[in-house]
C-alpha cells in the first residue's frame, strides 16, 4: 500500500474531533513552538474549510428567518474574514491569530451541532446520544447577561463545572 492510499483512505475528523481539538489548542498557556503552530494552523483551516460547506448546506434547507440559521451564517463569514487573515510575525500575534482559527472551529462545530441536533457534552466534549441522561446547563455571564447554554451527561455534572 502506498502513501497515496493511505492517505485517501483516512477519514476526516467528526465535528466532535474537530471541537475537541480546537477546544485543547485554545487552553495552552504556552506559546507553542513555530513548526507547532504551523501545523495547528494548517489543521484549523482544513477544518473550517470542511465544515463551512456542510453548514451552509444544512442553512439551505431552513428558513432564513430562523436565528441558528443567521448566527451560523453570521459565524461562516467570520471564519471566511479568520481564513483570509495573513500570517502575522512574531510568535505572539500568530499564536493570536491561529487562536482566532481555533475559536471559529469551537463555533462552527457548535452550529454543525445546532442544525444537525446533535449535543455536545459542555464538560467532557463528547457528544450526547439519543437514551444518555443529560442536564441542561445554562451559564450567565456578569458581563451583560450573555448565555452559554447547552447540555452535559448527568456523570459530567458531578465532575465539576465545565471548562468554559
Amino acid at each position: 500500500m502506498s502513501a497515496a492510499q493511505q492517505d485517501t483512505e483516512t477519514r476526516a475528523p467528526s465535528p466532535t474531533a474537530m471541537r475537541a481539538a480546537a477546544a485543547w489548542f485554545l487552553d495552552q498557556r504556552t506559546l507553542p513552538r513555530h513548526e507547532v503552530l504551523k501545523l495547528w494552523s494548517d489543521d484549523l483551516t482544513a477544518f473550517i474549510q470542511r465544515l463551512m460547506p456542510e453548514i451552509e448546506a444544512l442553512a439551505a434547507g431552513l428558513p432564513p428567518s430562523d436565528v441558528p440559521v443567521r448566527v451560523a451564517t453570521v459565524d461562516v463569514g467570520e471564519a471566511r474574514r479568520r481564513l483570509r487573515e495573513p500570517d502575522v510575525a512574531g510568535p505572539n500575534g500568530e499564536t493570536e491569530r491561529v487562536k482566532g482559527l481555533a475559536r471559529s472551529v469551537v463555533a462552527l462545530c457548535d452550529h454543525h451541532g445546532a442544525l444537525t441536533g446533535a449535543s455536545t457534552c459542555l464538560a467532557c466534549d463528547k457528544r450526547i446520544h439519543d437514551g444518555e441522561t443529560w442536564l441542561s446547563y445554562d451559564k450567565f455571564s456578569p458581563s451583560g447577561g450573555a448565555v452559554q447554554s447547552g447540555r452535559m451527561h448527568t456523570a459530567c455534572a458531578s465532575t465539576g463545572r465545565p471548562r468554559r
